[in-house]
């Protein structure tokens, strides 16, 4: 079964601060997510890429290798590369 997830981002002076609902196996797990701009740039498929969309891959890459509920409740989308280095070439593909 594949995941839903729900992205509301909300602009700040810095990017975005997203709030991030999973939903998996009728589970619900909760998660605030910064997106800054520059991120946005580095990251986004199209010039026309929303950071929800953004947000949403970045979620689709992480629950590829791990549970929602091991997903951190807050973090920068930027820190992903810490923890799976691949992200940086991956998320371009997604």
């Amino acid at each position: 079964m594949t995941a839903v997830i729900s992205v509301d981002a909300v602009p700040t002076h810095q990017g975005w601060d997203c709030g991030v609902e999973v939903t998996e196996r009728g589970t619900a797990s909760h998660h605030r997510v910064r997106l800054g701009a520059s991120d946005l740039e580095r990251w986004r498929s199209s010039p026309s890429e929303t950071p929800q969309r953004l947000v949403a891959r970045a979620f689709e890459f992480l629950l590829a290798r791990e549970s929602a509920a091991q997903i951190l409740e807050s973090f920068d989308v930027a820190d992903i590369q810490r923890y799976f280095p691949e992200f940086d070439r991956e998320i371009r593909g997604l």
